[in-house]
């Protein structure tokens, strides 16, 4: 169990009063406990080093024998330069220390010292931080360094950091549990502690840091299977028998033959139907792998075995294009497929809501209006949630509830690396499509710059005049002073002059309603408009299969996911598709994303480049729930120790000893304070 002791105050130690304590407090420390959880962010690096094998502008350590006597130059208003001629090795090389002149009395010719500070290779010279006067035999080699503020020292803190870990350092209790430690070979708590806040060297640092990370991992992947296991506990599911010999048929009379990936996914649906536990499975494939195929086939043998489906769409032209997908396709297996939007009403409308209502209606697709009070379904068994980050949790909730427990299906073209799937999704099962219908040709992609623009409309006019469509993506709505990048109003009234007379040219933002949005999208999908100019509201969930060129202004403005996802709006016909993007990026990692976007169209590849240039955080665009910030863990270059935690922790919450045995005390208080026992999601 948790030892209460840890939460001694931090006025208990020695030196910190009641200013101290408040300063602390500000950084979020005012126990013993959090106090030795309060991570360093780096090490300062004291190892003697090798001059001719350290790069230039590299912090180094060495031992010197001063070989000239210090000069000082004074800048004027206190300031100063101390130049001092060193032996390093063989090596004759120049010190120099800003506003330490006092130094020049101690720097005395033969005496020997120790300086640290950056290596300047094309000057050979060391710019001093720190000098201590003899060989290094008596410092440390590693110091911690932490995020502190206001008039809180690094030395005092440390100080504190070894007067609790001293004095407290018994009252620890280790929560990973000693077969977790002695199968991944994990130091203890007390020495992974000492080794991450004072390592004695560089290994005793590594084997600190990945006993934290573990278990960072590791008690966030138990919350996360601990609650999929109380929900699956808690919850009566169904058992959803499907007619097998129909859903054969049904596959047999589609256009086109499935792909292994369709077909695996499917059967992984399939089986969730037939467990008593209700389905809550994200289906994740790239754009253009067929998941609306997917979401026919499952819909239909939930629809066999004697229930109805729902699907909800971001918006109304996309549930229209679903609902006219699926009307073909069930046209000879009399199922009847509604659609319920915003823009049904009136008499209509309430005679869908009966038809609903009485069973009817075997498939509904639509927005938000699936939602409404007034909805009622006869007999609810799937729910398909597509694009679901589109909707807040309350409004996936509001729809699940409108049947006794169904299966619940989110679906997404957005590819999510394998670990943040595990992290942000890790409650629930995940099915990928990670494999292109045969036949698709690959979107060829070419990185300009933009005083290449002519050339880019020469391009542009050659699609339309076979007859095809094109986009125009910006990142901005209208002028800014503070970003110098193409704007959509300015990206329209040039192409709209360009073109005036031979081809019309729409506009669509996100300020626009949704009712305007929809009008430019369908006067779009009707060929009424030959090009669109936009922003990233058209990323997800358009398909116009004649459109076969995009341009994107300033595209190094975009995450390499990001960029994919609108390329993915062209590409969907049978005729050969191309994406342009005008960028001068001005950072290496910008060259790299454009790069990138032009060797590949795999869009789990690009995911996990983005990934790994922009850092999780960032991946999703904003803040997703249920994504932690990690004190140590990097779930880039963690991603081995990710899934090793999750493998462990979901075969862990399985066993009786878990919830009964006193080892795992700790664990259960972790979780019981977590809320996960209460059922509650973790963020």
């Amino acid at each position: 169990m948790f030892n209460e002791v840890l939460l001694t105050p931090m006025t208990a130690l020695k030196g910190i009063g009641k200013e101290t304590a408040q300063q602390l407090a500000d950084l979020r420390i005012e126990t013993v406990y959090d106090l030795m959880y309060t991570f360093p962010y780096r090490h300062e690096d004291f190892r003697l080093k090798d001059l001719t094998e350290t790069p230039h502008n590299e912090r180094v350590t060495v031992e010197a024998r001063i070989e000239r006597e210090a000069s000082v130059m004074f800048l004027g208003k206190g300031k100063s330069r101390l130049q001092v001629h060193i032996f390093v090795g063989r090596h004759l090389v120049k010190a120099v220390f800003f506003n330490q002149a006092y130094l020049k009395q101690k720097l005395t010719i033969g005496s020997v010292v120790t300086i640290t500070g950056k290596w300047d290779q094309g000057r050979q010279t060391i710019n001093g931080t720190h000098v201590h006067f003899g060989p290094k035999t008596d410092q440390i080699d590693f110091e911690p360094v932490y995020s502190l503020r206001g008039t809180l020292q690094q030395k005092r803190f440390r100080t504190f950091m070894r007067q609790a870990l001293s004095e407290y350092g018994h009252a620890l209790v280790d929560v990973l549990p000693v077969d977790a430690r002695m199968q991944y070979k994990l130091v203890d708590v007390r020495a992974g502690l000492e080794g991450i806040h004072f390592p004695q060297t560089a290994e005793h640092a590594k084997q600190a840091r990945r006993r934290f990370a573990f278990e960072e991992l590791f008690l966030f992947q138990l919350q996360i299977q601990a609650l999929r296991k109380k929900r699956r506990d808690d919850e009566v599911g169904k058992v959803m028998k499907y007619n097998n010999e129909q859903l054969k048929a049904f596959i047999a009379s589609l256009p086109y033959e499935l792909t292994n990936a369709q077909k695996r996914v499917v059967n992984e649906i399939c089986r969730d139907f037939l467990t008593p536990y209700r389905m809550n499975r994200l289906l994740q494939g790239d754009v253009g792998s067929g998941k609306t195929v997917v979401a026919a086939i499952t819909l239909y043998a939930a629809v066999t075995a004697g229930y109805q489906g729902a699907l909800m769409a971001p918006t109304e032209i996309l549930a229209e294009q679903h609902v006219e997908s699926l009307q073909a396709w069930f046209a000879p297996f009399n199922v009847r497929v509604a659609l319920l939007s915003g823009s049904v009403k009136g008499k209509t409308r309430r005679e869908l809501l009966a038809e609903l209502a009485n069973g009817d209606i075997d498939i509904l697709i639509g927005t938000h209006a699936l939602i409404q009070p007034d909805v009622v379904f006869h007999n609810l068994g799937f729910v398909i949630t597509d694009e679901q980050h589109r909707f807040g949790v309350e409004q996936r909730r509001i729809l699940r509830d409108k049947g006794e427990s169904p299966d619940v299906l989110f679906m997404t073209a957005t590819p999510i690396p394998r670990t943040l799937s595990i992290t942000a999704f890790g409650e629930m099962d995940v099915s990928i499509i990670d494999e292109m219908p045969a036949g698709r040709k690959p979107i060829e992609t070419h990185w300009v710059k933009k005083e290449q623009f002519g050339a880019v409309v020469q391009k542009l006019e050659n699609e339309l005049l076979q007859g095809r469509q094109a986009y125009a993506i910006c990142p901005l709505i209208e002028e800014s002073d503070k970003l110098d990048v193409q704007n959509a109003v300015e990206a329209y009234e040039q192409l709209r002059e360009l073109f005036r007379g031979r081809f019309e040219v729409g506009l669509m933002h996100g300020r626009l309603t949704p009712a305007e949005k929809d009008e430019v999208m369908r006067d779009f999908s009707e060929g009424k408009l030959h090009i669109l100019v936009s922003t990233t509201v058209v990323e997800v969930g358009v398909n116009v299969p004649n459109a076969t060129f995009m341009v994107v202004y300033d595209a190094e403005r975009f995450g390499l996911a990001q960029l994919h996802q609108l390329r993915g709006r062209v590409g969907r016909g049978e005729h050969q598709s191309y994406c342009v993007l005008m960028a001068d990026p001005k950072t290496d990692e910008g060259k790299e994303r454009m790069l990138s976007m032009t060797e590949t169209n795999d869009g789990f590849a690009l995911a996990q480049k983005d990934l790994e240039l922009r850092g999780p955080g960032d991946f999703f665009g904003k803040k997703q729930s249920g994504l932690p910030e990690f004190k140590v863990a990097d779930l880039v270059h963690d991603y081995r120790a990710l899934e090793v935690a999750r493998d462990y922790a979901t075969a862990l919450v399985q066993t009786d000893a878990f919830w009964q045995s006193d080892e795992y005390a700790p664990l259960r208080q972790v979780l019981a304070k977590s809320g996960v026992l209460d059922g509650e999601r973790i963020d």
